[in-house]
C-alpha cells in the first residue's frame, strides 16, 4: 500500500485483522459514516487522518487518534468520493475541513485487503494448517480434515469438481451442493503468496485457521463487491460456505 512507509503512516495490513468476535464474545460495532448503518467492526474499514491531512486506510484499526469507519464496497466509495459525500462525512467525523482524500484511496484499500488475505494464507501455511496439491487435499478432504476448501480463479472445473466431491464425502454431505470457494486470485498470485509452485487449490485443516482465513477473504470480497461471498465466508465453516463462487 502506498505511503505506509512514511513516518506518519497508518498500521500495515499484514498480521491479524480487527477482532471479529467469536461465539460468546462481545462483537464491537461501528457506524458507517456514509450509509449510517451499524456493523461489526471487523466488517468495516477504518480510515485515519495523517498529520498532513491525508486520509489513509487503517485496515488493522491500530493507528492512534480519531478514526472514521466505512462499510460500503469499492463502487459505492468511488461514487461517494466523486460526489464529495466522503469528504463531507470525514470533515464531520474528524471535526476539521483540512482533509485530503488521495485519488487512489479505493485502490489502496483493495490492495491492502488483498495483501492481508494472502498474508494470512501464508501465515497459516507456515503454521501447518494449510494443504496444497490436489492429491494431498483430496486425501485430507476425504478424511474430513479440510475445514475450508479454496480454488484459484483459474482452476479447472474438473479439478474443482473432484475436490468438491472429496469434501462432501469427508463431511458426510454427499448429495448436497457443498463445494469449495473460488477466490479472486489466480494460481500465479497464490503460488507467489505461499512460496510454492503451481498452487491451484488450498485446503485449510484447522478450524481456527479456517476462521481467520475466511475472515480475511471475506473483508476483501466484501469490498470488491462480492458481498454474498463475503457473508458466506464469514460463516467460517466448510459446511456453511455452500456453492458460492467469488
Amino acid at each position: 500500500m502506498a505511503n505506509d512507509e512514511q513516518r506518519y503512516a497508518v498500521a500495515p495490513v499484514s498480521g491479524p485483522a480487527p477482532d471479529t468476535g467469536r461465539p460468546g464474545k462481545h462483537v464491537p460495532e461501528r457506524k458507517c459514516i456514509l450509509s449510517g448503518a451499524h456493523g461489526a467492526r471487523a466488517e468495516l474499514i477504518r480510515l485515519a487522518l495523517a498529520p498532513d491531512g491525508s486520509v489513509l486506510p487503517d485496515l488493522r484499526a491500530k493507528a492512534p487518534g480519531r478514526g472514521a469507519w466505512i462499510g460500503v464496497d469499492r463502487a459505492a466509495l468511488e461514487t461517494a468520493i466523486a460526489k464529495g459525500k466522503l469528504k463531507g462525512a470525514l470533515a464531520r467525523a474528524f471535526k476539521t475541513g483540512d482533509i485530503t482524500i488521495p485519488a487512489d484511496l479505493p485502490e489502496r484499500i483493495e490492495q491492502g485487503l488483498c495483501r492481508a488475505a494472502l498474508d494470512r494464507l501464508g501465515l497459516e501455511l507456515r503454521g501447518g494448517a494449510v494443504l496444497t496439491g490436489s492429491d494431498r487435499i483430496a486425501e485430507g478432504a476425504r478424511r474430513g480434515q479440510v475445514q475450508l476448501l479454496l480454488h484459484a480463479a483459474d482452476a479447472s472445473e474438473d479439478g474443482n469438481r473432484k475436490l468438491d466431491q472429496a469434501l462432501r464425502v469427508g463431511l458426510d454431505a454427499e448429495g448436497s451442493d457443498l463445494r469449495g470457494v473460488v477466490i479472486p486470485a489466480d494460481r500465479t498470485i497464490l503460488s507467489m503468496a505461499l512460496g510454492r509452485d503451481n498452487v491451484v487449490h488450498i485446503g485449510v485443516t484447522v478450524p481456527a485457521a479456517a476462521a481467520r482465513v475466511a475472515d480475511a477473504l471475506g473483508r476483501w470480497c466484501g469490498f470488491i463487491g462480492r458481498s454474498e461471498s463475503a457473508s458466506a465466508l464469514r460463516n467460517r465453516s466448510a459446511g456453511s460456505i455452500g456453492a458460492t463462487e467469488i
